[in-house]
């Protein structure tokens, strides 16, 4: 999507984007719910990334995003 956002000229969306990839793979586990929460906040009712991008695109990601999530929420309940 990042490269998607760039193409078209999306900077809002290209801004957006450029920071997910580095904040999943750097931040603490700790801190991880909450980017992933703001990623997933992308999907928003009125605001959606959605309307901007083809469906082969954003719903893969949305569906790791929820994957990701899931996990987190198994892993805290674990503890």
């Amino acid at each position: 999507m990042l490269d998607a956002a760039r193409a078209r000229g999306l900077t809002r969306w290209e801004e957006f984007l450029a920071q997910v990839p580095g904040l999943l793979r750097d931040v603490a586990i700790a801190d991880l719910r909450r980017v992933a929460m703001r990623a997933r906040a992308a999907y928003g009712p009125k605001d959606s990334i959605r309307e901007m991008f083809p469906a082969d695109l954003t719903e893969p990601f949305l569906t790791d995003l929820d994957r990701l999530l899931k996990a987190l929420a198994r892993d805290a309940m674990e503890r």
